[in-house]
């Protein structure tokens, strides 16, 4: 039996691993369909303090591995796909096999959002993507017009990534103004080769007869013009959803499935705590996500001598 379960691998899932080992709790940490999280597909991150000059987003997720591995943490992949929490020692079941733990950290993030149209789904991966880093630069979005959605830091980051490989990116938002921050959203609009469409919405992705992305079909919210805008590739960057339905019924959560911690990091079930953006609908940093993910080691930590006490 383990005495921690860490679910997820990302800033909260590595930095809870990195402290419940280094009191020698041996932490078993699952790293889900995404080890590293959502952070890995970020090409640089200039926000993380410790890095003056940016560091990469995968290479900062290894290190974090690395570092909670050198103090005893295992970090197994796996999916988990099904929990039993109506008792001690709490039941999950990975890739089909049972794991009993004492207690267990969600640390299972949020995945990206998408527009929920049809042709978006049937074009995904063939021009529909959700990763500028990840896919930016395939030879099939090189030097061809590409089309980036939402008006966030991360539809700005996407945007601005883009330029490189690009001839030309068209930022399409359903506002009259980006919702990043305030350097972010400069750089974006100084950039030349950024097209800014304001006050718009994707309403279909062509074409799926062909298999492929050729245009976007684009609605103007105030005059509800309709537009095709020709582009080889769409990268859709408006937000995410927590990675807990898993949990759904269980687990107290909000009406959006993003966990409510009942005391602490603790969730309504006792020896179950919760850290990260699958709890985090505020603030998503990955900063703030290592510090909900230290948090929820130490009121582990707390709760396991409480009990052996």
């Amino acid at each position: 039996m383990e005495k921690v379960v860490i679910i997820g691998t990302g800033c909260a899932g590595l930095t809870a691993a990195l402290y419940t080992a280094r009191a020698n709790l041996q932490p078993l940490v699952l790293t889900g369909l995404q080890p590293g999280g959502l952070l890995t597909t970020t090409s640089i991150v200039e926000n993380y303090p410790g890095f003056p000059e940016g560091i990469d987003g995968y290479e900062l997720m290894v290190r974090m591995q690395k570092q909670a591995e050198r103090f005893g943490a295992k970090v197994q992949f796996g999916t988990v796909d099904a929990v039993d929490l109506s008792q001690q020692p709490f039941t999950l079941t990975v890739d089909g096999e049972p794991v009993q733990a004492e207690t267990i950290i969600i640390a299972s993030g949020a995945s990206h959002r998408h527009l929920g149209l049809d042709s978006e789904a049937k074009l995904e991966k063939k021009g529909v993507t959700y990763c500028a880093t990840c896919d930016g630069a395939l030879p099939m979005f090189r030097h061809q017009p590409l089309v980036v959605v939402g008006g966030g830091d991360s539809a700005c980051e996407e945007a601005t990534y883009l330029t490189r490989f690009a001839s030309e990116v068209h930022l399409i938002h359903r506002r009259d103004s980006l919702r990043a921050s305030k350097i972010m959203s400069e750089r974006t609009l100084a950039n030349p080769k950024i097209k800014p469409m304001w006050n718009s919405v994707v309403t279909e992705v062509l074409e799926v007869k062909l298999d492929k992305v050729t245009a976007v079909r684009v609605k103007n919210l105030l005059t509800h013009v309709e537009t095709v805008v020709p582009c080889a590739g769409v990268f859709v960057a408006i937000g995410h959803v927590p990675n807990t339905q898993l949990f759904k019924g269980i687990i107290d959560m909000d009406e959006n499935g993003y966990v409510i911690p009942k005391q602490g990091t603790e969730t309504n079930v006792s020896g179950v705590f919760v850290a990260g953006d699958c709890a985090d609908h505020v603030y998503r940093q990955a900063i703030t996500a290592a510090g909900q993910g230290c948090a929820a080691a130490i009121d582990v930590e707390r709760y396991l001598a409480a009990r052996n006490e």
